[in-house]
């Protein structure tokens, strides 16, 4: 297993609370608020492939010949990859940034997963095929004369949170955190600490401890400087 099939596996073991809780701790953006699974698909990670859209009617340069968005983050996808649609053109024009035909065609693929950061759609079609599934919300308005793709695998920003392709994605209910592949490694072992100390507030509860005492304190200080709380 490559060094980074062994972090997802790891990063798989988590949920997105607690990867969030690292970030915090270690002052590192992450977690997007507001996306969450289209079907009940359980916890999702892999390696991030990128693709941005923009209004059609928007005078965007379209690099090279006209083709459906996403195919070419398909065509490119190795297996295990989650593919990560910056659709927030989809909120101002009403298009959707990712469908069945789509989810399809990257099963085949092995891709691990779909973000989606605005609209989707297909969602009935995409969970019939399996596909992981996560985006602000669904329409039934096709991405035709909508939206368009202007970039595969370069650089988005996600409400202030910095994506690449390579970076590691972790998904399930509570909503989708995202890892730079270069901090991995730390915020891993942060989230292993914090798991560690929050198994034992638990056990100490399970023991008869009253709640006042157990989250008095040391529950307040697990993330240092951090405003933000698990609970």
């Amino acid at each position: 297993m490559s060094d980074t099939g062994a972090l997802i596996v790891r990063l798989k073991e988590m949920d997105t609370c607690m990867i969030s809780d690292a970030l915090d701790a270690l002052g590192l953006p992450g977690a997007v608020a507001g996306i969450r699974p289209m079907w009940p698909c359980g916890r999702t990670a892999g390696r991030v492939s990128t693709v941005r859209l923009a209004p059609a009617s928007g005078g965007v340069n379209v690099n090279g010949p006209p083709v459906h968005l996403g195919a070419r983050a398909i065509a490119a996808a190795l297996p295990g990859d989650v593919i990560v649609v910056d659709n927030r053109a989809g909120l101002e024009t009403g298009g959707a940034g990712w469908g069945g035909l789509l989810s399809l065609a990257a099963s085949l693929k092995e891709v691990a997963g779909v973000v989606v950061f605005g609209v989707c759609r297909d969602v009935d079609d995409v969970e019939a095929v399996g596909m992981p599934y996560y985006a602000h919300v669904a329409t039934p308005r096709t991405a035709r004369k909508r939206v368009v793709e202007v970039a595969t695998n370069e650089p988005l920003d996600l409400d202030g949170v910095h994506v690449k392709e390579g970076d590691l994605v972790l998904c399930d209910s509570s909503g989708v955190v995202f890892v730079s592949i270069d901090k991995a490694e730390e915020v891993l072992a942060k989230a292993d600490e914090l798991v560690a100390r929050e198994a034992e507030m638990a056990n100490a509860l399970r023991s008869g401890a009253t709640v006042t005492d157990v989250l008095a304190g040391n529950y307040e200080t697990m993330l240092d400087s951090s405003s933000q709380k698990k609970g």
